[in-house]
């Protein structure tokens, strides 16, 4: 009998476990639930896994923009993610849930998660986006990308060029200041043996 109790007891255990296992922070789980709503959560601050036996996701009432890119292909087990009332925001980032939307059995489940911004996609359907409207985000991303590496480096040859003026005017300055110098030592050396020789007594010459 005490087999058979501790045999149910581990039973029951290995059965309660995986429910209680593995719960990402802030989210509550349990019974393949895994329920995230209304924590506040961003794109940045998203738990970065789900237990493998996830078969439910609560995301909606959240800060998200976008989903990571890979975060629901991990799980084998999932049947729906519940991501309304989230200010996704369609752009490059978003092609991953897009993809994932387009791939869902159940899409009238999804009809609801539209984009928040930016102002032309706003209130657009994001499985039904085109991916030539996503790829022009990218590309205008890129293209900001470009111009500010190209003033940054146009920045970086300006102040080069200010240092090499400045390394440039020192040298002449101090050039000048040198031939100064010297022109001022040869003064001091002349007018100190002008001084010795207009103050050799006269007798001294007779003598010789």
């Amino acid at each position: 009998m005490k087999m058979e109790c501790w045999s149910a007891r581990l039973l029951l255990l290995l059965t309660v476990l995986p429910g209680m296992s593995g719960c990402p922070s802030p989210c509550r789980c349990g019974s393949g639930i895994v329920d995230c709503s209304q924590m506040g959560l961003s794109t940045e601050s998203l738990p970065a896994s789900f237990p493998s036996f996830t078969e439910v996701v609560h995301l909606n009432q959240n800060n998200l923009a976008s989903i990571p890119n890979g975060l629901l292909d991990r799980l084998p087990q999932l049947r729906q993610v519940n991501l309304q009332q989230n200010p996704w925001h369609c752009d490059c980032d978003i092609l991953y849930l897009r993809g994932w939307l387009q791939g869902q059995q159940n899409k009238p489940l999804y009809r609801d998660v539209t984009c928040a911004s930016p102002e032309p996609l706003k209130g657009r359907v994001i499985m039904y986006l085109t991916e030539e409207e996503l790829v022009t985000t990218c590309q205008y991303w890129y293209c900001n990308l470009a111009l500010v590496s190209q003033i940054c480096l146009f920045i970086l040859i300006t102040i080069q060029g200010i240092l090499l003026i400045f390394i440039i005017l020192s040298l002449r300055r101090f050039q000048t200041i040198a031939r100064e110098a010297r022109r001022t030592a040869k003064e001091m050396q002349y007018n100190s043996e002008s001084y010795v020789y207009d103050n050799v007594p006269l007798h001294n010459y007779e003598r010789t």
